[in-house]
């Protein structure tokens, strides 16, 4: 009977990966999502039900991160997206790409497919660590339920630290409809992510007298 009752006790005690990421994000005091749903990211959005973030729908997962960048070009906070897998990542890389280049603080989640069939040509899966590796920051694929409140921490510090710009994170539908009992918390440990953060002084002497020198 005990052992019954530690075994109840220890399944109630688990959370799906999609109420990880929404805990997650109200921890980062996210205010707003923009996102267009898809079917490998149906989790997520029924976990939206029961947040405080305000989801705004776009009509296009394009229009979505574009909005996401006028959000954090405006409030200085990061803009998060969330768009599903295949076509729906796709349509938003040039926004990732944008967002690079003016040193905006994004974090995007991709939805992808299920971890057991990636790499197999399922379908509406798409290559997104590949294809968003020269345009972001950083980029993770969700392997491990238990990782994901660490990697959404991770991505945020990332995103908003140093210079400013776009990390994505990758998210199976499984890693997202699967439960796990919820990790101990982790203070970030990035030894291989050391922003430079105080000018140079002869950069900014140069900068000066070629600015000084410039007609237009």
């Amino acid at each position: 009977m005990e052992a019954a009752l530690k075994e109840t006790k220890a399944k109630t005690s688990e959370v799906s990966g999609a109420d990880m990421l929404l805990k997650a994000l109200e921890k980062e005091n996210v205010e707003v999502i923009f996102g267009y749903p898809g079917g490998a990211v149906l989790p997520i959005y029924d976990k939206l039900y029961d947040s405080n973030i305000l989801h705004v729908l776009p009509r296009h997962e394009q229009g979505g991160i574009h909005a996401a960048e006028g959000y954090a070009r405006i409030s200085g906070k990061p803009g998060v997206v969330i768009a599903t897998s295949g076509p729906g990542a796709t349509n938003i890389i040039t926004g990732i790409a944008d967002a690079m280049m003016d040193s905006l603080p994004l974090v995007v989640f991709t939805g992808q497919v299920a971890t057991g069939v990636i790499g197999t040509d399922a379908f509406q899966e798409a290559d997104i660590l590949g294809i968003t590796t020269p345009i972001t920051k950083y980029n993770y694929q969700i392997r491990d339920i238990k990782d994901i409140p660490r990697i959404i921490k991770e991505a945020f510090y990332i995103a908003t630290s140093g210079r400013p710009g776009p990390v994505v994170i990758d998210f199976p539908k499984d890693m997202a409809a699967g439960v796990s009992a919820v990790p101990a918390e982790e203070e970030i440990h990035l030894p291989g992510y050391q922003p430079t953060v105080e000018p140079n002084f002869l950069q900014v002497r140069k900068l000066s007298e070629a600015v000084s020198k410039a007609k237009r």
